[in-house]
């Protein structure tokens, strides 16, 4: 099947990709850069969500489009709300588009388990403003789709944002233990080659038009991890803790979202509805 990876050069994307070639499957990168992990069966397409010209390029021909594009480091995106938008709103909605257009059977986005909570910034909310278009589009053009919410990933080919390439780094740098969260902190990590198998089992219709969270079994202390690498390692410096507050990360696990509950207000007098539908209907006249 002719697969279209929005996305693909990245941390998660490479490896979906490298599990759908695997399978057998006819893969085409979409990304605005080329990917240092590009095989020789895959189809590499530079360009831009943005760009409706080179995603319609891209997408023309496809059976199923996975989207992996999108600005996701929460730290960047908590700074920079319109950047955020573009890419993560306005970029999934000419995506779906362009889908809709050439009858593409369902497109698999990744999202976050930050969407159902009250933490995670204007990534969180970008990324419920797109799920919401999705389900939309299904309701409206009946495109079919798979929501993905991803934790936290770790494994080769991550990049310098990631939690755990974070630690890694301050280990081989400057061999200290740094966290910007509390001792606390806690996460079900999960193994990027891992979350991309569940990737291309979700191919199966029977996940069709559903939400799926991807994410480690078990809860795993930050400060656990600590306390096993400092003795691995030999490494003699305490761990830190920085407890900076309102980074957008969570603790423990992402609070539930919660809407505001809106006040009512009331006219005194209200005008009688079905009199000014006459009035109406008579002014017409």
């Amino acid at each position: 099947m002719k697969i279209l990876i929005l996305g693909g050069s990245g941390f998660l994307g490479s490896h979906v990709a490298d599990e759908l070639s695997n399978q057998g499957h006819e893969i085409i990168i979409f990304d605005k850069e080329k990917s240092p992990f590009l095989r020789k069966d895959q189809k590499f397409i530079l360009g831009d969500l943005r760009n409706i010209k080179s995603l319609e390029k891209a997408i023309k021909g496809c059976k199923v489009v996975y989207n992996f594009a999108a600005l996701a480091d929460l730290d960047i995106a908590r700074l920079k709300p319109l950047d955020t938008a573009e890419s993560n709103i306005l970029g999934t909605i000419n995506t779906l588009m362009t889908c809709q257009r050439f009858k593409i059977k369902k497109i698999i986005h990744a999202s976050t388990i930050y969407v159902n909570s009250h933490v995670g910034g204007f990534y969180a909310v970008s990324k419920r403003s797109a799920e919401d278009y999705i389900e939309e589009f299904k309701k409206t053009y009946g495109l079919n789709y798979i929501i993905l919410r991803f934790g936290s990933l770790y494994g080769d080919r991550a990049d310098k944002n990631n939690g755990i390439k974070k630690i890694i780094l301050r280990i081989t740098k400057n061999k200290e233990l740094v966290y910007k969260g509390s001792s606390k902190a806690s996460r079900k990590y999960i193994h990027v080659k891992d979350a991309a198998k569940i990737c291309v089992e979700v191919l199966n219709k029977k996940f069709n038009n559903s939400c799926i969270h991807i994410t480690g079994k078990k809860s795993i202390r930050v400060y656990t991890i600590f306390k096993f690498l400092s003795k691995k390692l030999k490494i003699k410096k305490k761990p830190k803790f920085l407890n900076e507050k309102n980074t957008g990360h969570y603790d423990v696990n992402p609070a539930p979202y919660k809407l505001r509950k809106g006040r009512k207000i009331t006219v005194k007098n209200e005008r009688n509805f079905y009199k000014s539908i006459l009035e109406l209907i008579e002014g017409l006249k």
